[in-house]
């Protein structure tokens, strides 16, 4: 199914131009889920992320003392609720909790320089031209190349590295995708797709040998830079010192990736013999690659850190085994992630919508499925991942070790911010249009890869009555589809949807407070939330997955 005839579901379903407070309820509650559907409580989320989003717990920073209370307090719970631990602990015994390593670091921007030497010259780069770090020190030297936008799609039929040697180089790659502007263009049309990100990209250099990545932005480009987009943020984004990185310790990918502004790239294309702009028109006029060695190019990348330190953060988890001894091995994920941005002096980045509600969402679906006696036929495990705004790392480091097959996971319901209504901020202004009324409005991101899961969610909603929005799967300036915790499932094709009530003027700073959620709203999303994992758990038929969504036609 196409982007129009998606939107066109969830419009017929309820209407996206409705007034968002006048939908109505036309469908009863099923008898066999009405008991946990009435456990959900708007008193049980008031309390919890009361605890969760307060003073005492510092803003939840990865790998600091009030986040691992947080991570104690949800396996708590999940144990009071009747949920089974679905990890083990380092002697083997049952446990809520899978550890996750990580390495801490920050890097030195005052030392870490690119430089290259090109006709018997050298030019040199700091920041604030060159921005990122990579958890070793490491000082890499080699020939420079140019991969086009650093894809390979084989669904899609492009490949940036199709007759490009690329072993033992270092590779310079462009933002986001071609022809995100065309709505028939088949790498989704207008939204993004999963080779748009910045890490799939780098796995992809290192697959084929490459040593590091350098990405610079689109030179025609229609929105901000990444690095533009991140810093219209504010809070978090500038605060003094700035935020540690993490790394997994495991982590897949082996090589660094930096960001270079407009005048560094047209600098390291310069070998090309085109403007980075020509090289870019035609990629997308034709979606024709034109990769090559930039002949006498050679670049030096040094990179090192201030501080590095290990540490381990936990993602929770906890299992309700389904009722159908044939189904019960398939799995149905329910998830949010528990840390936050932590505390700089007095100052505390609480995050009681990102994501102390996805948090206490989890939880209180958990005691509503255990309440509720009568269980689905597939098992659900109830997830709250570590250090997701670190780079979804805790949903990183479980989908490379999960703790039940992803062969059999046949759908995620993922939460990250179900609290507030979208509102007029610097993230989004001139990027996304916003409704008049949010008061009702729930985001669904993820449709284009599984159009039977948004059919299922929109049947649902008959029973609760929101109003559905999938605009942020039309739109490539906010980057929002792979920045949450059910991308890393979606790289896995599994059915992965982000339920998002929209950014904010509080989102990443210190006044995202528990004061400023929208409780009734939040409870409405939750009973969604169950009517419609009880669906994907219960029903005959999971939802498919669509590897490679086509533009529209």
């Amino acid at each position: 199914m196409n982007k129009a005839a998606i939107t066109l579901l969830l419009t017929v379903a309820l209407p996206i131009s409705a007034p968002t407070a006048a939908v109505a309820q036309s469908a009863p509650i099923p008898a066999a889920q009405k008991a946990g559907f009435d456990r959900i409580h708007e008193s049980d989320l008031r309390a919890d992320l009361g605890l969760v989003a307060s003073d005492a717990l510092q803003g939840r920073m990865s790998l600091q003392p009030g986040d691992d209370a947080t991570v104690q307090w949800v396996a708590a719970e999940f144990a009071k609720a009747g949920l089974e631990p679905a990890a083990t602990d380092a002697s083997g015994a049952p446990s809520f909790l899978q550890a996750v390593p990580l390495v801490e670091y920050r890097p030195n921007a005052a030392a870490n320089f690119l430089a290259l030497s090109s006709g018997g010259t050298t030019r040199r780069w700091q920041a604030p031209h060159i921005m990122g770090g990579y958890r070793d020190d490491v000082e890499i030297t080699a020939p420079l190349a140019f991969a086009g936008y650093g894809i390979t799609a084989p669904g899609v039929g492009y490949d940036d590295y199709r007759g490009l040697d690329a072993k033992g180089k270092i590779v310079v790659v462009f933002e986001h995708e071609p022809q995100e502007n065309d709505p028939a263009s088949r790498f989704g049309g207008t939204g993004n797709t999963r080779y748009a990100t910045n890490r799939v990209k780098a796995l992809n250099a290192q697959a084929h040998g490459a040593l590091a990545v350098v990405v610079m932005a689109e030179p025609n480009r229609k929105h901000p830079s990444n690095f533009d987009r991140v810093m219209r943020i504010g809070g978090s984004a500038k605060r003094t010192p700035p935020l540690p990185a993490q790394a997994l310790v495991d982590d897949a990918l082996r090589i660094p990736v930096i960001t270079v502004d407009d005048e560094t790239g047209t600098a390291l294309l310069a070998a090309s013999g085109q403007s980075p702009s020509a090289l870019q028109a035609a990629i997308d006029k034709a979606l024709a690659p034109q990769s090559r060695l930039l002949a006498g190019a050679q670049v030096t990348l040094h990179l090192e850190n201030t501080v590095r330190s290990r540490g381990v953060t936990w993602n929770v988890a906890g299992l309700l085994k389904g009722s159908d001894p044939t189904l019960a091995h398939e799995t149905v994920i329910i998830s949010a992630h528990h840390d936050h941005d932590g505390s700089s002096g007095p100052e505390i980045w609480h995050g009681a919508d990102d994501n102390g509600s996805g948090t206490v969402g989890v939880v209180e679906l958990a005691r509503a499925f255990v309440a509720n006696g009568a269980r689905p036929r597939r098992s659900i495990l109830f997830t709250v991942f570590a250090a997701e705004e670190r780079g979804l790392l805790g949903a990183y480091y479980m989908a490379a070790h999960p703790l039940r097959p992803l062969a059999t996971t046949r759908a995620m319901i993922n939460f990250d911010m179900i609290g507030r209504n979208e509102a007029p901020s610097d993230q989004t202004t001139g990027l996304i249009e916003i409704p008049a009324d949010t008061t009702n409005r729930l985001n669904l991101i993820g449709a284009a890869y599984s159009p039977d899961y948004a059919r299922t969610v929109a049947e649902a909603n008959r029973s609760v009555g929101l109003v559905l929005d999938d605009r942020f799967d039309h739109e490539n300036a906010l980057n929002v589809f792979f920045r949450s915790d059910q991308f890393p499932f979606v790289l896995n094709n599994i059915p992965a949807f982000w339920f998002f009530t929209g950014f904010h003027p509080d989102y990443h700073h210190t006044t995202d407070t528990a004061d400023k959620i929208n409780y009734a709203k939040m409870t409405r999303i939750l009973q969604l939330s169950y009517l419609s994992a009880w669906r994907f758990a219960d029903g005959a038929t999971p939802p498919a997955f669509v590897a490679d969504p086509p533009g529209q036609r």
